[in-house]
């Protein structure tokens, strides 16, 4: 549905875009911005940036920006009416009603369809189960413990081993052969035909936190190859941002979650009552995962398999829960393996125990950094504190680094005052590296001096091109330089495309409005990249530490630099000796031209 421009915008501005992250994303207030871990890709440092003012956000990493609706359509993986209507719900907006059917919005929603057909693939599988053909399914199933309340529960199913059956089903039902190729349910091949991509496995759904299918996995019955076969991703699944078990998880009594392993593990816990379980799906966590728990909880209980792979897993996860600032605790689960085979062996009472003994995050991480040393030499055991003291930096609150400094020191016979002084020390040698590494970044940096503090992906960019983006983003933070440069820089002195549209929105703005918002002229792009792109082109910060002079030097060196490019393209195609002249005049006085920042227009 088409939604007028100034609802787009009211909902726009009544969610503020710090409010809006903040659940998704650790933010910590730095100047006039918020920082944080991107959501978007792997980092350790924050680079992900939330202007309050600009109400837009810019990862200076990945690249990835916009404004509030950019954030839920990327994070989500929704479209653009489904985060209006998710923003005007939380705003209290009514939007107009819906001016077409449900069933024509449905027919022509892509994402809605996919739905549709997984809804209607989940279905068929579960009644596979109960047919004779599913028996041996059926039979895996209880062989693993699981009543069949727990199977309907989970909804779990069989594929059938004819391998064309679903494909049938779902061409009756109309899905389309282009529709299908994209589910993922169906494969398509130049000699084999068309087949379904899951057959004789058992089968299970994958929701998401609303409890709608969007996925598969299936577990192979027999001696077929992969063992465990997971559903690709889609317009509606994506691995890094789905636990499985949530759409149940999240209505648990208690206030944390327990992380695991896999879907039986997930299954077993819930059937032995611990509803609070969730897994990720046969990949490691990511900062996603932890980004989508921090919505539900602040307290995770890590439950992985006792082994090598299970350890590595738990020392993966705990830094990226500790990040979104979730508290975490490792489970246990010796001498068995995982928590499936531990309740069958021992219930869960004994399960329950285990649990309110679980092992502080942190002390785990230490736990298994002892492996590493034989705290028996001398030498070794310095070698495991100063390997200590560096993992206690981590904590940049004084008051928790030094709760822990004393915990360490008791436990492992050290005195907290020696303990101590390492971590100052290992703090002021990564301070002198950090240092040296920021005056070796600021040496490569390209342009002139006063904007030598930008990225190093904008330095690499063409030079001209970076000019652009400098002068727009001057317009979306000082509007009144639009005024001030009419009759000097215009829309047509913008040569790329995507630039020329923004200038043109931004002066079309002032124009009519007397300023400009960076997130309202996001607003004006559909498609979410190119709302990432235009974040991009407005996302270049003045240094908090400029003065007036440096602020006034920085914006007249992009002035000049447009201005020059521009008499530089006409005097490359003129053939007037006068004007030619005229035009290396212009250049030689553009070098004189001082535009004060704060002096009134006229």
């Amino acid at each position: 549905m088409y939604y007028p421009e100034e609802i787009v915008e009211e909902v726009r501005s009544r969610n503020d875009i710090v409010d809006v992250i903040a659940p998704y994303v650790k933010l910590t207030k730095r100047g006039s911005s918020y920082m944080g871990l991107c959501p978007f890709h792997g980092e350790k440092t924050p680079s992900f940036s939330v202007s309050k003012s600009r109400q837009t956000y810019h990862c200076f990493g990945c690249g990835k920006g916009g404004n509030v609706y950019t954030f839920l359509m990327e994070y989500e993986n929704v479209t653009f009416p489904e985060a209006l209507k998710e923003l005007a719900g939380r705003a209290g907006v009514r939007l107009p009603e819906e001016d077409e059917s449900p069933e024509a919005k449905r027919r022509s929603d892509k994402r809605t369809r996919l739905l549709s057909m997984y809804k209607d693939t989940a279905t068929y599988y579960f009644h596979q189960l109960g047919k004779e053909s599913g028996a041996l399914a059926y039979q895996y199933f209880r062989g693993r413990g699981l009543s069949d309340e727990t199977i309907r529960k989970f909804g779990l199913g069989y594929s059938g081993k004819g391998g064309k059956e679903l494909y049938g089903m779902l061409r009756e039902k109309g899905y389309s052969d282009e529709l299908l190729r994209e589910s993922g349910l169906v494969t398509f091949d130049e000699k084999r035909g068309v087949f379904d991509k899951f057959w004789n496995r058992a089968m299970f759904p994958i929701m998401d936190a609303n409890g709608k299918v969007i996925g598969f996995g299936g577990r192979v019955l027999g001696d077929g190859m992969p063992k465990y076969l997971n559903s690709p991703e889609t317009m509606i699944f994506d691995k890094s941002r789905t636990l499985y078990g949530l759409h149940l998880a999240k209505h648990a009594r208690k206030n944390y979650l327990i992380l695991c392993e896999g879907y039986m593990d997930v299954i077993a816990m819930h059937q032995a009552g611990f509803d609070m379980a969730v897994a990720t799906l046969g990949t490691a966590m990511t900062e996603r995962h932890a980004s989508l728990i921090k919505r539900y909880t602040d307290q995770v209980i890590l439950c992985y398999d006792s082994d090598g792979a299970g350890v590595k897993a738990a020392m993966r996860a705990i830094p990226m829960l500790r990040d979104v600032g979730i508290r975490a605790k490792v489970l246990n689960l010796e001498p068995y393996k995982d928590p499936d085979e531990f309740i069958k062996a021992l219930g869960g009472e004994e399960f329950e125990k285990r649990i309110e003994e679980a092992e502080n995050s942190f002390y785990f991480e230490v736990r298994v950094l002892q492996r590493d040393f034989d705290l028996r030499d001398p030498e070794e055991k310095t070698r495991f504190f100063r390997a200590v003291a560096r993992r206690l930096l981590i904590f940049t609150d004084d008051l928790e680094r030094n709760n822990y400094i004393e915990a360490i020191a008791a436990r492992y016979q050290i005195r907290s005052a020696d303990l101590r002084r390492m971590v100052n020390a290992q703090g002021v040698s990564s301070e002198t590296v950090k240092r040296e590494q920021e005056a070796a970044y600021r040496e490569e940096e390209q342009g002139p001096p006063v904007l030598r503090t930008q990225t190093r992906r904008n330095a690499k960019e063409d030079g001209f091109a970076a000019a652009q983006k400098m002068l727009l983003t001057w317009f979306s933070t000082e509007p009144s330089v639009i005024g001030k440069l009419k009759g000097k820089i215009g829309v047509e002195d913008f040569t790329e495309p995507l630039y020329k549209q923004v200038a043109a929105l931004l002066t079309e703005e002032y124009d009519r409005e007397g300023t400009v918002l960076s997130a309202k002229i996001i607003s004006r792009f559909d498609d979410k990249d190119e709302q990432s792109e235009v974040a991009d082109i407005l996302s270049w910060d003045i240094p908090e530490t400029f003065g007036k002079v440096e602020r006034e030097r920085a914006f007249n060196e992009t002035v000049k630099r447009m201005l020059r490019h521009r008499i530089d393209g006409q005097l490359q195609t003129e053939t007037d000796f006068a004007k030619i002249r005229a035009l290396a005049a212009e250049k030689k006085a553009c070098e004189s031209l001082w535009i004060p920042l704060d002096e009134d227009e006229n």
